[in-house]
Formats: C-alpha cells, structure tokens, sequence
C-alpha cells in the first residue's frame, strides 16, 4: 500500500486531501478498540466529491488513516486549537471524545515518531514537491485543503455546522482575493450556511505552506459531510445531493486557477 497517491497537472492550483485514507495497518487495527475500528472520523468520500472539478489540478493524497497518524496536524504535536477540544497528531480518542483505542494499547511517544517518519513525512514531502513543481512553472502556487466533516460534534463545536467553513488563519495563509473569491463563491450559494475563519481556521497544512511572500498560498474547504452524504455508517455517499456542493467547488477551483493565472502572467 502506498503512503500517498500523487496526480499531476499543469494547473497553479494542488488539491490536498490529507483524511480520505483508510489504511490502517494490520497491526494496528488489532489495537484498535470497536469505535476505533469504525473510523469514523474519515473525511468520506473527499476525493470522490472533488473528482473532475479542476481537471487540470494536481491531486495529493494520503492513502492513511487519521487515526494511524494525522496528516494535517503539526508534526511537533502542538495543538493548533489551544484551549478547544480536538484530536492530537496519533489521536488518543475519536471526535467525540471516546476512546479509539483498546485498554494500554495507546501509541508510546517512540511509536508516534516512527509513525510520523513513516506516514506523515512521506505525505508532506510529496505535497511540497508538487507545490515547488507548479510554483516553478507559474511563479505561482495555490493550495486548496480539502476536508469534510460530520455536521454534529459537540465535544468540537456547539450546534449545527454550516455547509461552507473556509479557513486562511485569520488571512495569513493566501492573497485576501482567494479569501475573498472562495468566501463570496460559497455566500453565493449557501447565504446562511457559510462561515469565514469559524471554528476551522485552517490546519497545519494551511498554516505551513500559505507563504504570502514567496508566492505560495493556501486555504482549507471544510465541507459539512450532510451535503453530499450520509452522515451515519455504512457512510453512503448521494450524488443526487453532491451535485450542488460540486458545482460550488467547481466554481472556486475555476476562480483560483484562472486567479493565479492571471497573478502569473502579470510577473
């Protein structure tokens, strides 16, 4: 099994979909407990809500599950939520606060860094190299992080979750037009469904790459899963649903691409 799948284009814009894996190893999954088994915290169906949107976009994707390590915390384990409730870089328990592991099966600090070399570098060094590829063609690099998540989690966030939740860490993490392109395209659609720096404010991968001043951007998509799927196992993807969150999405990668075009051909 691959660590990750790389598909490439010639698009300025890279997909990354670092929590649609579900490869657990064996040995692993033997330590999981019932609920951990389960996996539900899996981003369903992400690469499949994507697919075709921006044909010429390069896809990165991490084939591991969240709960074997994740690929979108930061790989030193410091929280990127201080003081809220979340799940760690080998998380301990699932997204509502249980337990995913058997009794003394918890991953040791030197089982989490075998972890992190073994998965998580692999994912990020592979991402980074696809960002340098096409930022050495345009000038210009834009990554979209691609998330989806169940749209009740008290033990994260209160109440219901709106549809469209755009992350740039409070504007750092790109140029405030592609805040402003993807947060207008999804107001658009979803006046009342739609949340700028929420309760996702964009995760490590946002916050790592998205350097403004060398022309690398970045901002994450988190998708209420209730848009285009079932919410509760077996976790039955709807295209008659998907239909309308993909035509959302279609319409932002479009704008980006054609955005960092433009910001390239103007340099």
């Amino acid at each position: 099994m691959d660590v990750f799948t790389v598909l490439p284009g010639d698009s300025p814009v890279v997909l990354a979909q670092p929590h649609g894996g579900t490869f657990v190893p064996d040995a692993l999954n033997n330590r999981l407990n019932s609920r951990g088994r389960g996996l539900d915290d899996t981003d369903w169906h992400i690469t499949r809500l994507y697919e075709g949107l921006l044909p010429s976009a390069t896809v990165v994707k991490s084939n591991v599950h969240r709960y074997v390590i994740d690929a979108n915390r930061d790989p030193a384990g410091h929280s990127l939520y201080p003081g809220q409730n979340t799940t760690t870089l080998c998380p301990l328990t699932d997204f509502d606060g249980a337990d995913i592991w058997q009794l003394g099966q918890q991953p040791s600090p030197d089982e989490i860094e075998s972890r992190r070399q073994t998965f998580h570098a692999p994912y990020h060094a592979a991402l980074e190299q696809e960002l340098a590829r096409v930022h050495a063609k345009h000038g210009i690099a834009v990554l979209f992080d691609c998330h989806s998540i169940r749209s009740t989690i008290p033990f994260l966030f209160d109440g219901e979750l709106p549809i469209y939740n755009v992350g740039t860490n409070l504007g750092q993490t790109c140029d405030p037009e592609i805040e402003r392109l993807t947060h207008q395209t999804c107001l658009t659609a979803q006046p009342d469904s739609t949340v700028l720096n929420g309760r996702f404010k964009g995760g490590w991968t946002t916050r790592h790459y998205g350097q403004l001043q060398n022309h690398y951007h970045a901002i994450q998509m988190e998708t209420s899963q209730r848009a285009y799927m079932d919410e509760t196992a077996p976790w039955t993807f709807r295209p008659e649903k998907a239909a309308q969150p993909r035509a959302v999405l279609q319409d932002i990668l479009t704008k980006l691409d054609q955005f960092a075009r433009s910001r390239a051909a103007a340099t």
